[in-house]
């Protein structure tokens, strides 16, 4: 069966529809992020007759409203967004939005005698061989804009110039290409053929197809709905942009969404930045019980999933629901408790959360045990869990969809706490934290999930440092402290290991780098004894520990076998399996005190 449509398009029948509305473009994830100079070369690429590429349309579902007749969808440009952008802007003049989000011109100039494209700049607009806008050139008179441009330019060959005249404000006539694609299709179908279709093979993920939607959506205040997800993430990012959205964006600085994320302006937490994806996805999930964002799509279109018709009650109580779920999230009591949650279990810095999912339904779990009435001392318990329960397993690695969806319908609808030890029966068994979880730590990967969970135990555990008498491992990964190795890196490059045998998580620790430096490229055996020496003679050159007792509990809260202080190169496989079992242990007793 066809599942598209191609048709050549006038340029300006095509910004015609784009300004009537009956082409939508989203905006989506972005502003306008071409640079002023490919603007220039698309106008010259039409001058010259080349082709530009095709727009792919995809016509939203009709809707059946409540007087039972039907209301045709607009088409949403899905690709091809820049392109058209950027001939508003340069064709009929528009401000774009670009990309630090201010309202601007680009102006693109053209020179007749020579035939070629520039963008405006103060030696053109003083070079009046130039037409410094050709937006006033197409869109004035024609006859006109010729005779100043001749009384300027008496010499120019007249016959030549009225020749470039024509074919600039003939640029609208131009034709392009448009796609569309039919309005049954589901968004996987449209994403394939999206890939196939598009020559640089960007994938949309199911987030751009929601923010279309939205964006597209006048009736129920969709694009103010966009601008609050944007805008937020936006802010989570750069809080002086507050300032831009007051000077820039006034309608919006007055809405309710624009009230509550005002905390934002004075707010340099960095610990979990949002982009949309992440933002529509919790709001979704949290409000719908479903992980899947197609879903979303279709309920947004007002799909009804049991008589498979699009009813206009079902999108606008799918738009309240998403708004309610966009307010949850932004709001700073429950955005700044949750953080709060997080960094007691340890996570005290982005470094430390390799996987965006995990914290994302962490923050889900938050949002719908609040909702539910779970007490808020059973709530920090239950989300640090979880938090670090699906980092240990890899949940959410890979496409979290399904396991998204899953998760949150048993949340809905059995107590979380029989969840939570169904999961931690199955999953974190005697098996996992005496084998499994050791196995794991064998690998190089500074960035490993079980490594930054070890971490976060040291962390939540107040540990101090590598050799260090006062300096917490929360102050040294806060602060820019270094990873180091136990056993020095050029030793066991001297003695022949390889970047993968020497790289290991169980050869790393947070250590001060004026004790590495001490410490030197010395095997353990012959540091120790340095260490050693200094306590008898009282003298503290390496590091502040003065006792023997300091130096095992310095030993022992950083998983660090006694038995290192005997150790040379023979001793170093045996070593990292002794260390793999001590971190293991911490991290299981970590997470039973969560």
């Amino acid at each position: 069966m066809q599942k598209y449509a191609v048709n050549q398009q006038l340029i300006e029948t095509l910004l015609a529809l784009v300004t009537s509305g009956e082409i939508a473009i989203p905006e989506i994830q972005r502003p306008f992020v071409w640079d002023s100079s490919k603007v220039r070369d698309l106008m010259d690429s039409l001058y010259q007759g080349y082709p530009i590429g095709y727009v792919i349309a995809w016509r939203n579902p009709s809707v059946r409203l409540k007087d039972g007749s039907l209301s045709e969808g607009k088409k949403i440009l899905i690709d091809g967004q820049q392109r058209i952008t950027a001939l508003a802007a340069a064709i009929l003049g528009q401000y774009v939005i670009n990309k630090t989000y201010e309202s601007i011109k680009i102006k693109i100039a053209f020179h007749p005698i020579d035939e070629r494209f520039e963008v405006q700049n103060p030696a053109i607009l003083k070079d009046k061989t130039w037409l410094p806008d050709i937006s006033e050139a197409i869109n004035g008179d024609l006859f006109d804009i010729a005779d100043q441009y001749f009384e300027l330019n008496p010499n120019a060959d007249k016959k030549q110039v009225r020749n470039a005249f024509s074919n600039l404000v003939n640029i609208p006539k131009k034709q392009i290409g448009m796609i569309e694609l039919s309005a049954d299709l589901d968004i996987e179908t449209v994403t394939e053929i999206f890939i196939r279709i598009n020559s640089k093979g960007v994938v949309l993920s199911q987030a751009d197809f929601v923010m279309s939607k939205i964006a597209s959506n006048t009736e129920y205040d969709g694009n103010e709905l966009r601008k609050a997800i944007d805008y937020f993430c936006h802010l989570a990012v750069a809080p002086e942009f507050h300032k831009h959205i007051v000077d820039n964006d006034k309608i919006f600085a007055k809405t309710e969404f624009f009230q509550k994320m005002q905390w934002l302006k004075t707010e340099n937490e960095d610990l979990y930045d949002p982009d949309y994806n992440d933002l529509i996805r919790v709001a979704f999930t949290t409000q719908f019980n479903r992980g899947r964002l197609s879903d979303l799509v279709s309920l947004l279109s007002g799909r009804n999933f049991e008589t498979r018709t699009y009813e206009a009650s079902i999108a606008e109580s799918s738009f309240a629901r998403l708004k309610t779920g966009v307010n949850n999230f932004i709001n700073e009591t429950n955005f700044k408790r949750f953080l709060m949650i997080i960094k007691s279990a340890g996570f005290i810095s982005p470094k430390l959360i390799r996987s965006q999912n995990a914290i994302n339904f962490a923050y889900i779990v938050y949002l719908k045990l609040k909702e539910l009435g779970v007490n808020s001392v059973a709530i920090e318990n239950y989300v640090r869990r979880w938090l670090v329960y699906s980092i240990l397993t890899s949940r959410y690695s890979g496409s979290p969809e399904s396991v998204f969806d899953f998760d949150v319908k048993q949340i809905s609808q059995k107590p979380f706490d029989e969840y939570l030890k169904e999961k931690e029966e199955g999953e974190l068994s005697d098996a996992f934290w005496n084998a499994s979880l050791p196995q794991s730590l064998d690998t190089s990967v500074a960035s490993s999930p079980y490594f930054h969970v070890f971490l976060a135990a040291q962390v939540k555990a107040n540990d101090k440092g590598f050799l260090s008498k006062d300096v917490l491992v929360g102050d040294l990964i806060t602060l820019q402290g270094d990873i180091h190795h136990l056993f020095p890196k050029d030793y066991l490059k001297k003695n022949g290991l390889d970047r993968g045998k020497y790289n290991q998580i169980a050869n790393y620790v947070y250590m001060q780098s004026e004790i590495n430096i001490k410490v030197g490229n010395k095997p353990p055996k012959d540091y120790f004894e340095v260490i050693k020496l200094q306590m008898l003679n009282n003298n503290q050159k390496v590091s502040g520990i003065a006792t023997g007792e300091q130096l095992l509990d310095n030993l022992k809260m950083n998983c660090v076998p006694t038995e290192i202080q005997q150790m040379n190169i023979d001793d170093y496989y045996d070593f990292l399996i002794l260390r793999r079992k001590l971190m293991a242990t911490k991290i299981k007793e970590y997470y039973h005190l969560l």
